[in-house]
């Protein structure tokens, strides 16, 4: 009889015991306690990989990649030719997509920057919502005669965004940025034409900040945005980050994970006003201040929104990236090399100086750890 056997990973330790004896269900009865194992693997070496398919988040996009690509590296078959044991295929389709196809069984994971909603859950009730990171969303803008970073709170972007705000020199930006010199060049919000969690994530923002000004039924991955002369629509982040750079006068909202890209093209980036008033860029200390104070709210099912919280040194654009997955999946084997995957992400993937300094993102505390150690060991067939 064919046997199946797993390679032994350094995250070992790191995973409860009851999480443990979930994801290895199936694994050799000589597998230590006191380690956690990688992913399944075909012992037959005719016997193709097990493909896992991720789509989604275009925020999440290079982070896993990151991963994908270190995984994969790191378990392979034994021989002459090496080749990855299991082949991940990813792809940055935006957040809505990644949502619809986990749902629908089209792809194994679905990236999303935005959690699921309660009618999702309730439509249906196998779908995990399973925290992997911490990111933040900039406001980015091309105006290369202004040097230092502009202030904007969420009226002001709900009042760009409506149309209501049209030229740079206008009093309300005026009054949150006293002594610059701003030019009196029309502004041209740029906003994603694609189902996008950063679209989430923004007009959260402009909701909690004046609901007044932006009404909490146009919240969500895709909205109906006011008309506004000279608007235009971009997909993805990367599109974003290049439109903005070839429109003088734009402003736009771009994922954290691009932050080198927007730097390369010269766009500024704004600081943001937070609950408590205090205007904060979107630098390591301000989003783990802003995470550090709602970690303790984080519910079983990680279903949370971060934005504009309490800390008063918190940056109020930040949010947990998510892994939408179903609890059933096409066979037993599929499920275990996926539950592998998550936990190494969740775990080794946590690293900063290997994986999320490269996006600028922040580790997941070790109690969010554990709840998505917990989701992910629901993952069966």
């Amino acid at each position: 009889m064919t046997k199946r056997f797993r390679l032994v990973s350094a995250i070992a330790a790191l995973i409860p015991l009851t999480v443990l004896a979930a994801a290895c269900s199936s694994s050799p009865s000589s597998t230590s306690s006191a380690k956690m194992v990688g992913p399944s693997l075909p012992s037959s070496p005719n016997k193709k990989p097990t493909v896992i398919t991720e789509t989604g988040s275009t925020l999440l996009y290079p982070l896993m990649g990151e991963w994908t690509e270190a995984y994969q590296k790191q378990f392979v078959t034994s021989g002459a030719k090496p080749a990855p044991i299991v082949t991940i295929e990813t792809g940055g389709t935006g957040s809505g997509t990644g949502i619809a196809d986990a749902t629908t069984g089209t792809v194994n994971i679905g990236a999303s920057d935005a959690y699921l909603s309660s009618s999702d859950l309730a439509a249906d009730p196998h779908l995990l919502n399973i925290a992997l990171a911490i990111s933040a969303q900039q406001i980015n803008y091309n105006l290369p005669s202004v040097k230092t970073p502009l202030k904007f709170n969420g009226t002001v972007l709900a009042g760009i965004y409506t149309g209501k705000i049209t030229k740079w020199n206008a009093p309300q930006i005026a009054a949150l940025n006293p002594g610059v010199k701003l030019p009196s060049m029309t502004i041209v919000p740029l906003r994603r034409l694609d189902s996008s969690g950063d679209t989430f994530l923004f007009t959260s923002y402009l909701n909690a900040q004046d609901p007044s000004a932006w009404s909490a039924s146009n919240v969500s991955t895709t909205v109906t945005w006011p008309a506004v002369k000279g608007e235009l629509s971009e997909t993805g982040n990367g599109g974003m980050v290049t439109g903005c750079q070839s429109t003088p006068g734009c402003i736009a909202y771009i994922g954290i994970s691009y932050l080198s890209k927007t730097q390369a093209a010269g766009l500024g980036q704004a600081e943001l006003q937070n609950k408590a008033g205090k205007f904060e860029a979107p630098v390591p200390a301000a989003i783990t201040a802003a995470v550090d104070a709602e970690t303790a709210s984080t519910p079983k099912n990680e279903t949370l929104s971060m934005i504009n919280g309490p800390a008063a040194t918190g940056y109020p654009i930040v949010n947990y990236e998510y892994a939408i997955v179903s609890t059933k999946q096409s066979n037993g084997i599929v499920a275990e090399d996926i539950r592998a995957f998550l936990y190494w992400d969740v775990h080794t993937g946590q690293s900063g100086t290997t994986y999320l300094d490269a996006v600028n993102f922040q580790p997941l505390p070790s109690s969010v750890v554990t709840l998505s150690d917990n989701q992910i060991a629901k993952i069966g067939a």
